[in-house]
């Protein structure tokens, strides 16, 4: 049911704050001087139950800045530890970022409504706390097209100018992003309920992570084993996703990888242009630790770190514990490649039945060509599905090896593809990173045209429309080579 209550009258709960109270610092965002609404997401927002126009009132956005807290929500800054690039850091936390509490959804689901940019907490570490319209703006437009996509993701409800100036290499117009999440709850969060050598802190955290996010676990002949199971499953098949689409996430610390298999945090992400296994766009990752081909390697490491904090939990011998997790680790790889294959053949219009030993050899192939070619991924498998109707023209023309090409072409088309198959998996549209960039430097000098277009381009993906060429097309030569910045 829709709550059309003002603002005020929102019920939040707070059964993370309720159940782990020592990872939850009660905290108040700061006051916002002017809040202004830049964008409001109203599907999402009628699919929690809330009233879009309320949101829209006054009340509403200072709501959804931090600065109005209905009766009963407990504002609380999350506190986790974390492998930041490769390194530990024993204490992190939400520096700039407030969990304002939990709502459940239409659906009955229990959804985080969460705000970032909103002021400093004790966690900020020497940081301002703030956060600027651009990247917040980023983060809405490309967790958004990640939803779109299909992928698992945290969502963008909204963002609101502040009206204060935040100073990063010039200052900029500040802004705070309210963001919703099935939790909040990351592999950093159990590294530090490990770390305080609290054991009934780590288990009621299990607990709290089995009844909200992997119920099934609770049944299972070991509950915590079955946990950690659930998370390897489902951030093998997310990063397998990524993967697939071009995403590349450009932080994948431990602190961003979440319990729930949902993509977190869009600082410095971006997608493929140029195929490349290599291709690193974040300007911190000096030594290309995250670069788009390490991906799933990465997050095998970070559900290591994970196994090591649950190891009290899985048996009393250490050694057993460390076997048993071992092992489940072990199905990383299995679930990673199965999740990849089944992808993978749905791209190339591939019938279901096709054997694995057929379809990886064929699509490992096609990606050499592209790596040599420097094909575009995005527009390379769509211009397939023209190819699987017959007209090859489009795809053979982003080759410079023919003969491979046409050779590999020959072999799959010998299997039959499936071209609205294709259609329905492949996008026409994905925010490419120079329009991104033109969307995020016109919302920062105010003009949040360019933006409000991208926006309904990426959210409707497969769907090729007349008109928006400019938006599938990669990027142009004179774009150079992408950087991307965190935003702290």
């Amino acid at each position: 049911m829709r709550i059309s209550a003002p603002p005020a009258d929102v019920r939040l709960d707070a059964t993370f704050a309720h159940d782990v109270p020592e990872l939850a610092l009660p905290w108040q965002a700061d006051e916002a001087p002017d809040p202004r609404l830049l964008v409001l997401n109203e599907p999402l927002a009628a699919d929690l139950g809330l009233d879009p126009a309320a949101l829209r009132s006054a009340d509403g956005v200072r709501l959804l800045v931090g600065n109005l807290v209905p009766d009963g929500a407990t504002p609380v800054a999350q506190a986790y530890a974390g492998h930041q690039f490769g390194g530990y850091s024993p204490q992190l936390g939400d520096g700039r970022a407030l969990l304002l509490g939990e709502l459940l959804d239409t659906e009955g689901r229990r959804r985080d409504l969460h705000l970032k940019g909103s002021g400093r907490t004790p966690f900020a570490r020497g940081g301002d706390g703030l956060a600027a319209v651009g990247p917040m703006l980023r983060e809405y437009v490309v967790s958004e097209a990640m939803h779109a996509l299909g992928l698992p993701t945290t969502r963008s409800l909204a963002v609101v100018a502040t009206g204060r100036g935040v100073r990063r290499e010039t200052v900029l117009p500040g802004a705070v992003l309210a963001r919703v999440a099935s939790s909040h709850l990351r592999v950093g969060s159990f590294q530090l309920a490990r770390a305080t050598g609290d054991a009934d802190l780590l288990r009621r955290l299990a607990d709290h992570t089995i009844a909200r996010h992997h119920p099934a676990a609770a049944r299972a002949d070991h509950p915590y084993l079955a946990l950690f199971e659930a998370v390897v499953t489902a951030q093998a098949s997310l990063v397998a996703r990524w993967m697939l689409v071009g995403f590349v996430h450009g932080v994948m610390n431990t602190d961003n990888v979440t319990i729930s298999g949902e993509t977190i945090d869009y600082g410095p992400c971006a997608f493929l242009d140029a195929f490349d296994p290599a291709t690193v766009f974040s300007s911190i990752d000096e030594g290309g630790r995250y670069a788009y081909g390490n991906q799933p390697a990465v997050m095998q490491w970070n559900l290591a770190r994970f196994a090591e904090t649950l190891l009290p939990l899985l048996h009393d011998d250490q050694e057993e514990a460390v076997e048993l997790a071992t092992r489940a680790l072990g199905g990383f790889a299995t679930a990673y490649d199965e999740a990849w294959t089944s992808g993978v053949r749905a791209k190339l219009g591939l019938r279901a039945d096709l054997d694995t030993a057929v379809v990886r050899p064929l699509a490992d192939d096609l990606l050499r060509l592209l790596h040599g070619d420097r094909v575009d991924l995005t527009t390379a498998f769509r211009a397939l599905g023209r190819a699987a109707r017959g007209d090859l023209e489009p795809a053979r023309g982003l080759f410079l090896e023919l003969a491979a090409f046409d050779d590999w072409v020959d072999r799959w088309r010998s299997l039959g593809p499936d071209a609205a198959v294709m259609d329905g998996v492949n996008p026409v549209y994905i925010p490419r990173n120079h329009l991104t960039e033109e969307a995020l430097t016109a919302a920062s000098d105010g003009d949040l045209g360019p933006f409000s277009r991208l926006l309904d381009v990426v959210t409707q993906p497969f769907d090729e429309r007349p008109g928006l060429e400019r938006y599938a097309a990669p990027a142009p030569d004179d774009f150079g080579h992408y950087r991307t910045f965190c935003g702290t």
